[in-house]
């Protein structure tokens, strides 16, 4: 049987942008991925399989970022234009990276997260629960907020909470809410949520770093915050 050697030929379906755009990027490999930045192939060969010629001969995604022009253009099928086209996007991907390294807060410390979320829980008069998605390097990828309302597990559930760090990639999450009474003080409700998701995020390979509780300093209370983690409940 022969496969079709144009992506026009293809099913709808099986087509790279169309797949892209029913099923999201994450979807695609990675030939398929430079194969939309391609556009085309050659007589012979889809822009999937020039794709895929591209990762063999340079090995892994960072070596082909790094090669230059002359040499993506050594490959059958990309010329000039389309070496252009993935030096360009490889460039500003890198950006991207190294623009949020730069400004990406470290939260690997319960007085960094109350700092990020201090000013904004401050005129709330209900309770709003946050998860707060991190890499490897303990920096904030994303911030999410979940619910609102009285903390308990029935409008808490791991699924919420996992399904945003799964697709944000996160390697570890911090859970954060306020006690707009000002006492940081955890509930029994505070504590068994934190811990079915401690539960949750070990199945799934995704650490909870701390669960943060944002209240109001006072006389009796030199901090404004509680961590939980910092206070023995983590530990079962």
């Amino acid at each position: 049987m022969t496969l079709p050697s144009r992506i026009k030929d293809l099913p709808q379906r099986e087509r790279p942008r169309e797949r892209l755009a029913e099923h999201g990027a994450d979807a695609l490999t990675d030939a398929e991925l430079i194969a939309i930045l391609l556009r085309t192939g050659l007589r012979g060969q889809s822009a999937v399989d020039v794709g895929r010629a591209l990762i063999q001969r340079l090995g892994t995604l960072s070596e082909l970022s790094r090669a230059p022009l002359e040499e993506l253009q050594e490959i059958r099928g990309v010329g000039q234009d389309k070496a252009i086209a993935l030096k360009a996007a490889f460039t500003l991907a890198r950006r991207m990276a190294a623009e949020i390294q730069a400004v990406a807060p470290l939260l690997d410390q319960p007085a960094a997260v109350a700092d990020l979320l201090r000013e904004e829980c401050r005129p709330y008069t209900v309770e709003h629960f946050y998860a707060l998605l991190l890499d490897t390097r303990r920096r904030l990828l994303r911030k999410v907020a979940l619910t609102r309302g009285t903390l308990d597990a029935a409008i808490v559930h791991p699924r919420d909470v996992f399904r945003h760090a799964v697709t944000a990639n996160a390697s570890a999450v911090v859970l954060v809410h306020n006690h707009p009474s000002g006492d940081s003080t955890p509930s029994k409700a505070d504590i068994t949520v934190t811990r079915d998701l401690i539960r949750a995020g070990r199945l799934l390979k995704i650490e909870v770093l701390d669960h943060v509780i944002l209240g109001r300093r006072t006389n009796e209370r030199e901090r404004d915050y509680f961590s939980l983690k910092e206070h023995g409940y983590f530990y079962e």
